[in-house]
Protein backbone atom coordinates (compact mmCIF):
# COMPACT_ATOMS: atom_id res chain seq x y z
CA UNK A 1 0.00 0.00 0.00
CA UNK A 2 1.37 3.56 -0.75
CA UNK A 3 2.65 4.74 2.15
CA UNK A 4 0.69 8.73 1.76
CA UNK A 5 -2.35 6.38 1.52
CA UNK A 6 -1.25 4.50 4.65
CA UNK A 7 -1.08 8.37 6.40
CA UNK A 8 -4.30 9.24 5.10
CA UNK A 9 -6.18 6.12 6.57
CA UNK A 10 -3.90 6.20 9.24
CA UNK A 11 -4.98 9.76 10.14
CA UNK A 12 -9.25 9.20 9.07
CA UNK A 13 -8.98 6.55 12.31
CA UNK A 14 -7.64 8.58 14.67
CA UNK A 15 -9.99 11.15 14.18
CA UNK A 16 -12.94 8.58 14.37
CA UNK A 17 -11.47 7.65 17.20
CA UNK A 18 -11.17 10.76 19.37
CA UNK A 19 -14.48 11.69 17.94
CA UNK A 20 -16.47 8.40 19.33
CA UNK A 21 -14.67 8.70 22.19
CA UNK A 22 -15.77 11.79 23.01
CA UNK A 23 -19.02 10.79 22.57
CA UNK A 24 -18.26 7.94 25.12
CA UNK A 25 -17.20 10.83 27.95
CA UNK A 26 -20.34 12.58 27.43
CA UNK A 27 -22.34 9.65 28.03
CA UNK A 28 -20.75 8.42 31.15
CA UNK A 29 -21.21 11.87 32.60
CA UNK A 30 -24.84 11.09 31.88
CA UNK A 31 -25.57 14.18 29.37
CA UNK A 32 -26.71 14.21 26.17
CA UNK A 33 -23.98 12.37 23.55
CA UNK A 34 -22.57 15.16 21.49
CA UNK A 35 -23.38 14.73 18.57
CA UNK A 36 -22.53 16.53 15.48
CA UNK A 37 -22.34 20.29 14.66
CA UNK A 38 -25.37 21.51 12.79
CA UNK A 39 -24.79 22.53 9.46
CA UNK A 40 -24.66 25.94 8.69
CA UNK A 41 -28.60 26.95 7.56
CA UNK A 42 -29.57 23.19 8.90
CA UNK A 43 -33.26 22.77 10.22
CA UNK A 44 -32.15 19.83 12.04
CA UNK A 45 -32.18 19.21 16.09
CA UNK A 46 -29.58 18.50 18.44
CA UNK A 47 -29.45 18.02 22.15
CA UNK A 48 -26.64 20.13 23.55
CA UNK A 49 -23.42 17.65 24.60
CA UNK A 50 -20.37 18.05 26.17
CA UNK A 51 -17.60 15.83 26.30
CA UNK A 52 -15.00 16.02 28.81
CA UNK A 53 -11.22 15.83 27.28
CA UNK A 54 -9.06 16.80 29.71
CA UNK A 55 -9.49 18.22 33.39
CA UNK A 56 -9.60 21.55 34.74
CA UNK A 57 -10.20 22.23 30.77
CA UNK A 58 -13.29 23.52 29.10
CA UNK A 59 -15.22 21.07 27.53
CA UNK A 60 -15.91 20.45 23.90
CA UNK A 61 -19.29 21.16 23.25
CA UNK A 62 -21.59 20.17 20.31
CA UNK A 63 -21.42 23.50 18.45
CA UNK A 64 -18.22 25.59 19.15
CA UNK A 65 -18.43 29.00 20.71
CA UNK A 66 -18.44 31.33 17.45
CA UNK A 67 -20.60 29.72 15.73
CA UNK A 68 -23.26 30.12 18.80
CA UNK A 69 -22.01 33.89 19.05
CA UNK A 70 -23.32 34.02 15.30
CA UNK A 71 -26.63 33.89 16.99
CA UNK A 72 -26.22 35.74 20.53
CA UNK A 73 -26.05 32.31 22.48
CA UNK A 74 -23.53 31.65 24.82
CA UNK A 75 -21.91 27.91 26.58
CA UNK A 76 -18.68 29.01 27.87
CA UNK A 77 -16.27 32.21 28.36
CA UNK A 78 -13.23 31.27 26.24
CA UNK A 79 -10.70 32.84 28.57
CA UNK A 80 -7.49 31.66 31.02
CA UNK A 81 -8.99 33.67 33.85
CA UNK A 82 -10.72 31.63 36.72
CA UNK A 83 -14.16 33.25 36.33
CA UNK A 84 -17.69 30.44 36.94
CA UNK A 85 -21.38 31.67 36.27
CA UNK A 86 -23.38 29.84 38.11
CA UNK A 87 -27.28 29.43 36.40
CA UNK A 88 -30.14 27.07 37.66
CA UNK A 89 -32.87 25.94 35.81
CA UNK A 90 -36.48 25.84 38.01
CA UNK A 91 -38.97 23.58 37.14
CA UNK A 92 -40.73 23.97 40.41
CA UNK A 93 -40.50 24.41 43.92
CA UNK A 94 -39.50 21.37 46.54
CA UNK A 95 -38.33 23.34 49.55
CA UNK A 96 -34.19 23.44 48.04
CA UNK A 97 -34.30 26.90 46.98
CA UNK A 98 -33.94 28.76 49.84
CA UNK A 99 -30.52 26.93 51.18
CA UNK A 100 -29.20 28.09 47.50
CA UNK A 101 -30.05 31.32 47.83
CA UNK A 102 -28.86 31.13 51.63
CA UNK A 103 -25.52 30.04 50.09
CA UNK A 104 -25.33 32.31 47.42
CA UNK A 105 -26.17 34.75 49.29
CA UNK A 106 -23.08 34.19 52.33
CA UNK A 107 -20.38 34.02 49.32
CA UNK A 108 -22.03 36.75 47.49
CA UNK A 109 -22.37 35.28 44.37
CA UNK A 110 -24.37 36.00 41.78
CA UNK A 111 -26.41 33.70 40.12
CA UNK A 112 -29.18 33.88 37.03
CA UNK A 113 -32.20 31.44 37.65
CA UNK A 114 -33.89 30.11 34.60
CA UNK A 115 -37.73 29.90 35.25
CA UNK A 116 -40.67 28.02 34.12
CA UNK A 117 -44.20 29.47 33.80
CA UNK A 118 -45.25 26.77 37.13
CA UNK A 119 -42.41 28.38 38.90
CA UNK A 120 -43.85 32.22 38.77
CA UNK A 121 -47.12 30.89 39.23
CA UNK A 122 -46.71 29.08 42.67
CA UNK A 123 -43.22 30.58 43.87
CA UNK A 124 -43.84 34.48 43.15
CA UNK A 125 -42.09 35.09 47.21
CA UNK A 126 -38.50 33.10 46.26
CA UNK A 127 -38.79 34.98 42.89
CA UNK A 128 -38.98 37.91 44.48
CA UNK A 129 -36.08 37.08 46.56
CA UNK A 130 -33.99 35.87 43.49
CA UNK A 131 -34.00 39.90 42.42
CA UNK A 132 -33.74 41.50 45.57
CA UNK A 133 -30.60 39.51 46.29
CA UNK A 134 -29.10 40.92 42.57
CA UNK A 135 -29.71 37.82 40.52
CA UNK A 136 -30.80 37.62 37.21
CA UNK A 137 -34.13 35.58 36.60
CA UNK A 138 -34.37 34.32 32.90
CA UNK A 139 -36.95 32.60 30.48
CA UNK A 140 -36.65 29.02 30.08
CA UNK A 141 -40.10 29.47 28.77
CA UNK A 142 -43.79 29.26 30.28
CA UNK A 143 -44.69 25.42 29.39
CA UNK A 144 -41.30 23.81 28.86
CA UNK A 145 -41.56 22.61 25.44
CA UNK A 146 -39.72 21.16 23.33
CA UNK A 147 -38.70 24.26 21.27
CA UNK A 148 -36.96 22.31 18.34
CA UNK A 149 -40.23 21.42 17.58
CA UNK A 150 -41.89 25.20 17.16
CA UNK A 151 -41.13 26.52 13.66
CA UNK A 152 -43.78 29.61 13.15
CA UNK A 153 -41.81 32.25 14.90
CA UNK A 154 -45.63 33.49 16.56
CA UNK A 155 -45.33 30.61 18.63
CA UNK A 156 -41.81 30.35 19.59
CA UNK A 157 -42.05 33.87 21.04
CA UNK A 158 -45.12 33.50 22.82
CA UNK A 159 -43.88 30.94 25.12
CA UNK A 160 -41.39 33.64 25.90
CA UNK A 161 -44.10 36.59 25.74
CA UNK A 162 -46.12 34.67 28.21
CA UNK A 163 -43.92 34.10 30.46
CA UNK A 164 -42.12 37.76 30.36
CA UNK A 165 -45.70 39.18 31.11
CA UNK A 166 -46.37 36.86 33.89
CA UNK A 167 -43.02 38.10 35.47
CA UNK A 168 -43.42 41.66 34.99
CA UNK A 169 -46.84 42.08 36.06
CA UNK A 170 -45.78 39.98 39.28
CA UNK A 171 -42.10 41.60 40.16
CA UNK A 172 -42.90 45.24 37.84
CA UNK A 173 -40.37 45.15 36.13
CA UNK A 174 -38.96 43.79 32.65
CA UNK A 175 -37.62 40.13 32.15
CA UNK A 176 -34.03 39.59 31.19
CA UNK A 177 -34.11 38.78 27.64
CA UNK A 178 -31.78 35.29 28.35
CA UNK A 179 -33.00 32.31 26.95
CA UNK A 180 -31.98 28.53 28.16
CA UNK A 181 -33.68 25.97 25.74
CA UNK A 182 -36.04 23.62 27.77
CA UNK A 183 -33.64 20.29 27.93
CA UNK A 184 -30.90 21.90 25.78
CA UNK A 185 -32.51 20.99 22.55
CA UNK A 186 -31.86 23.68 19.73
CA UNK A 187 -32.05 24.23 15.81
CA UNK A 188 -30.50 26.64 14.62
CA UNK A 189 -33.65 28.20 13.40
CA UNK A 190 -34.70 28.60 17.35
CA UNK A 191 -31.17 30.23 17.57
CA UNK A 192 -32.36 32.56 14.78
CA UNK A 193 -35.61 33.32 16.43
CA UNK A 194 -35.01 33.64 19.87
CA UNK A 195 -31.95 36.55 18.56
CA UNK A 196 -34.63 38.05 16.19
CA UNK A 197 -37.18 38.39 19.46
CA UNK A 198 -34.07 40.25 21.48
CA UNK A 199 -33.04 37.04 23.35
CA UNK A 200 -29.56 35.66 24.03
CA UNK A 201 -29.47 31.83 24.43
CA UNK A 202 -27.13 30.14 27.14
CA UNK A 203 -26.73 26.24 27.61
CA UNK A 204 -23.86 25.77 30.07
CA UNK A 205 -20.13 24.05 30.09
CA UNK A 206 -20.71 22.02 33.09
CA UNK A 207 -23.53 20.30 34.85
CA UNK A 208 -24.62 16.35 36.50
CA UNK A 209 -27.50 14.63 37.03
CA UNK A 210 -29.20 15.82 39.92
CA UNK A 211 -32.38 16.30 38.43
CA UNK A 212 -33.42 12.81 39.55
CA UNK A 213 -35.50 13.38 42.64
CA UNK A 214 -35.66 9.41 43.78
CA UNK A 215 -31.86 9.21 42.88
CA UNK A 216 -30.62 12.19 44.88
CA UNK A 217 -26.00 11.72 44.14
CA UNK A 218 -24.44 11.61 47.30
CA UNK A 219 -22.18 14.79 48.32
CA UNK A 220 -19.21 12.60 47.50
CA UNK A 221 -20.56 11.48 43.84
CA UNK A 222 -21.36 15.30 43.00
CA UNK A 223 -18.12 16.76 44.15
CA UNK A 224 -16.43 13.92 42.25
CA UNK A 225 -18.04 15.56 39.27
CA UNK A 226 -17.98 19.25 40.28
CA UNK A 227 -14.67 19.46 41.29
CA UNK A 228 -12.49 17.85 39.08
CA UNK A 229 -14.54 19.61 35.52
CA UNK A 230 -14.72 22.87 36.77
CA UNK A 231 -12.84 25.12 34.46
CA UNK A 232 -12.08 28.75 33.38
CA UNK A 233 -14.93 30.70 32.01
CA UNK A 234 -17.36 27.66 33.22
CA UNK A 235 -21.52 28.13 33.14
CA UNK A 236 -22.67 26.02 35.58
CA UNK A 237 -25.89 24.32 35.30
CA UNK A 238 -27.55 23.12 38.50
CA UNK A 239 -31.36 22.34 39.44
CA UNK A 240 -32.66 23.97 42.29
CA UNK A 241 -35.20 20.48 42.53
CA UNK A 242 -31.92 18.80 43.91
CA UNK A 243 -31.65 18.01 47.64
CA UNK A 244 -28.13 17.15 47.08
CA UNK A 245 -27.80 20.94 45.61
CA UNK A 246 -29.03 22.62 48.81
CA UNK A 247 -27.35 20.96 51.04
CA UNK A 248 -23.33 21.03 49.47
CA UNK A 249 -23.82 24.68 47.82
CA UNK A 250 -22.09 26.40 50.68
CA UNK A 251 -19.44 23.52 50.72
CA UNK A 252 -18.80 23.78 47.02
CA UNK A 253 -18.06 27.10 46.36
CA UNK A 254 -15.87 27.53 48.91
CA UNK A 255 -14.02 23.99 47.42
CA UNK A 256 -13.81 26.14 43.84
CA UNK A 257 -12.74 29.68 45.72
CA UNK A 258 -10.16 27.25 47.17
CA UNK A 259 -9.02 26.83 43.71
CA UNK A 260 -8.61 30.05 42.73
CA UNK A 261 -12.22 30.73 41.08
CA UNK A 262 -14.66 33.79 41.51
CA UNK A 263 -18.34 34.32 40.29
CA UNK A 264 -19.65 36.30 37.95
CA UNK A 265 -22.80 37.59 36.50
CA UNK A 266 -24.05 36.30 32.88
CA UNK A 267 -23.82 39.89 32.11
CA UNK A 268 -20.27 39.73 31.92
CA UNK A 269 -20.41 36.84 29.38
CA UNK A 270 -23.01 38.16 27.22
CA UNK A 271 -21.25 41.46 26.80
Amino acid sequence: MNKNLKNIIGTVLLLTLSYFGGQGIARLQGLPDSGTLLPAGSSASANWGLSFQEDGKAPVGNATPSYLKDFDAYYVEETEEKKIYLTFDCGFENGNTPAILDALKKHNAPAAFFIVGNYMETSPELVKRMVDEGHTVGNHTYHHPDMSKIGDKEAFGKELADLEALYEETIGQPMAKYYRPPQGIYSESNLKMAQELGYKTFFWSLAYVDWYQDQQPTHEEAFAKLIPRIHPGAVVLLHNTSKTNGEILDELLTKWEELGYSFHPLTELAQ
